[in-house]
């Protein structure tokens, strides 16, 4: 029997556990197959500390909870870059699957982290380490995969985040329109540093296009400058107007803030977009009287169990067991994803894809799904998107009128290696 282990990286979503969850209990399946199942504690942070959690050691109630778990508490996330010039990481992280008899490792998370698991994989197999690594899909952004839609749909986290998104935005207008004599014009910041699939989710609320919303996606490629005359065109035909822009809008200098990847952290620069947005169009004037105010959804966007969609929940459990599948039948060096099939009526499939094809990919927003006027998205994207965000929303456990979430215990393996510190870190 070989040993797991499983690990997240990057940002988290509502969903995240389910695919964690999904990759237990296929495990579990297989007992002749696999043995212990271990979390590594903090993504590949863990692994090069040495903090395995051990799974298989939970009470089955606690492991059950995952599925309604929200974000990353339950095994912890990080944002360390192994780069490719850190060669004593990636010799750890051998010797310590070699000395725990590793010999399957799934890692969920985006492109930068099937990028981590293509190395892991590589470095293994010059080293005679027998190791199966595949990666299980993770993002709101839905950047991960072709630009065709044909290898990999969508990915888990993004239904969830969309479906919160048609919410709000359906909550925002309630808001707007009794507002409106004195805050005609509210703008709302989303999610997405370069890429449109979540700002454009703000058109699921609205179908039938009965609210004055504009969207102003990264890929439509608008700046500052240009805004206030959309604006004020919409506040002369409509009194108000909800405007929807990516934390990537491009409105110059916010002190940004980075990560280890290079990426912008936009929640922790010392400015917002939304913020720049709101004074630039106060100081130069609204076609109607009153002000514009500012809107920014923090990290509930994307972990938000309640507003989590059921689709979503159970599509991020089939990808993980898809995970466990393909390291079972077809071995190391791929990821899970998810396919649309043809067809009127919304259906998945499972499939892979090489971990090469999709380490540090991007997808962007297509450009045929902007409509003519550029501050919105066609009725395809709607097709698109509709289906993912489901009808009901999950069945969250309370106690006390709270929400009942996971609380793994801290049982670890036993550590056998020399202490390490990780090249970041130094």
């Amino acid at each position: 029997m070989k040993n797991v282990v499983i690990a997240q990286s990057g940002g988290p979503t509502a969903v995240i556990n389910s695919s964690l969850l999904g990759v237990v209990e296929t495990c579990q399946s297989y007992p002749e197959r696999f043995g212990r199942t271990y979390a590594a504690y903090h993504g590949i942070e863990g692994v090069l500390k040495e903090e395995l959690l051990d799974l298989s050691a939970q009470p089955e109630q606690e492991l059950k909870l995952l599925c309604t778990t929200p974000a990353v508490g339950a095994i912890g996330t990080c944002r360390y870059k192994v780069r490719p010039e850190q060669i004593e990481d990636l010799e750890r992280i051998v010797e310590v699957f070699r000395a725990h008899e590793i010999e399957f490792f799934f890692y969920i998370g985006g492109n930068d982290s099937m990028d981590t698991a293509q190395k892991v994989s590589e470095l293994a197999q010059k080293r005679g380490l027998d190791l199966v690594c595949v990666g299980v899909p993770k993002t709101i952004d839905n950047d991960l995969g072709d630009q065709e839609f044909r290898v990999v749909d969508h990915t888990p986290g993004y239904g969830s985040t969309a479906r919160y998104w048609a919410h709000m935005i359906q909550n925002l207008n309630e808001e707007n329109r009794g507002s409106s004599r004195s805050d005609p014009v509210l703008v709302v910041q989303a999610m997405g540093r370069r890429i449109g699939f979540i700002p454009a989710a703000a058109r699921l609320a609205d179908p039938e296009r009965e609210m004055p919303l504009q969207i102003y996606l990264p890929e439509a490629e608008w700046n500052l400058q240009e805004l206030p005359g959309n604006v004020n065109q919409e506040l002369r035909r409509s009194g108000r107007v909800i405007v929807v822009v990516s934390e990537g809008f491009n409105v110059g200098n916010l002190g940004e803030s980075k990560d280890s990847f290079g990426h912008t952290q936009f929640s922790a620069s010392e400015m917002s977009v939304a913020q720049v947005v709101v004074n630039y169009l106060n100081r130069n004037g609204l076609a109607v009287r009153g002000a514009a105010r500012g809107q920014i959804p923090g990290t509930d966007q994307r972990d938000s169990i309640l507003s989590a969609s059921t689709v979503d929940l159970q599509e991020a459990y089939s990808v993980g067991e898809q995970a466990v599948k393909i390291a079972v039948t077809k071995g190391t060096g791929y990821m899970a994803t998810i396919v649309r099939n043809p067809g009127s009526d919304y259906a998945v499939s499972y499939g892979k894809v090489p971990l090469t094809d999709v380490a540090n990919s991007e997808r962007v927003f297509p450009k045929e799904w902007i409509a003519p006027s550029g501050i919105d998205v066609t009725d395809e994207f709607l097709r698109y998107a509709r289906p993912l965000i489901g009808e009901t929303g999950p069945n969250v456990p309370l106690v006390d009128g709270l929400q009942r979430f996971s609380r793994l215990r801290p049982i670890f393996a036993e550590k056998k290696c020399p202490g390490y510190v990780p090249s970041g870190y130094r």
